[in-house]
């Protein structure tokens, strides 16, 4: 067992590039997970990954030593992955109405690849949710993260968290019924 992420922190703080590079080796596959569920495009989820983490690794002397590393990190790539689908969704709305001649009813991209990729009935419910609501149900009960990590990532106060989970909940039960 090697050293804990408070350790690695420190040395990486000290410049040791070995260090940053065990942390980006643990938290790679959370981190990419994270960025998938918000903009939904597999590649914009690995750009946005890798751009989290080179943020974060010039982000590091801001870091406060005995924080948890894992929801400051996972803030930066919401953020990254936010971003990003955003820009891609001003990208696909102008080409939208550039082909129909100003209309557009296609949905977001990120439903479109979720409903493309996913075929499971609770998927596409999902997909069908706000980004927001859509956000922390995937946070809390795909990825695992606990209520107080979803709020770091996400940026809100946990009881927003609560809030947001509770109607989605909500929603996908009437949604999808007794399954």
């Amino acid at each position: 067992m090697g050293p804990d992420d408070d350790e690695l922190i420190r040395r990486a703080k000290r410049g040791e590039g070995e260090a940053y590079a065990v942390l980006v080796q643990r938290h790679q596959q959370i981190a990419f997970r994270t960025a998938y569920a918000v903009c939904g495009n597999a590649a914009e989820a690995e750009d946005a990954t890798q751009d989290a983490f080179v943020k974060a690794y010039g982000a590091l002397g801001r870091f406060r030593a005995g924080e948890p590393w894992r929801p400051w990190l996972l803030q930066i790539v919401a953020n990254e992955a936010r971003n990003r689908r955003r820009s891609e969704g001003r990208r696909r709305h102008l080409t939208t109405r550039v082909a129909h001649g100003g209309v557009t009813e296609a949905p977001p991209p990120d439903v479109v690849v979720l409903l493309r990729d996913e075929r499971s009935t609770l998927a596409q419910a999902i997909a069908r949710l706000e980004p927001p609501h859509r956000e922390v149900v995937v946070l809390r009960h795909l990825l695992d993260l606990s209520e107080a990590e979803c709020a770091a990532v996400l940026g809100v106060p946990k009881g927003t968290v609560k809030s947001r989970l509770s109607r989605a909940l909500e929603r996908l039960r009437g949604e999808l019924g007794e399954r």
